[in-house]
């Protein structure tokens, strides 16, 4: 019997946008220090999503070890 199963996990944060003369801020409220920034809209939630990522990823490495 073949089973597939997703060990994956997706999470759903808040993310705040704020137009600027050099383009967009983001940050993430819920993440303290969790900041990004890009010139289109798009390229700030592409860069503040990396940022999410890395984040939780150093967060994961202090919490095990």
């Amino acid at each position: 019997m073949q089973r597939r199963m997703n060990l994956g996990w997706k999470m759903r944060c808040r993310v705040t946008l704020q137009e600027s003369e050099e383009g967009f801020s983001a940050w993430v409220p819920g993440l303290p220090g969790c900041v990004s920034q890009g010139t289109t809209e798009e390229e700030a939630l592409a860069n503040i999503a990396a940022a999410v990522r890395e984040y939780l990823e150093v967060e994961r490495q202090q919490t095990v070890g």
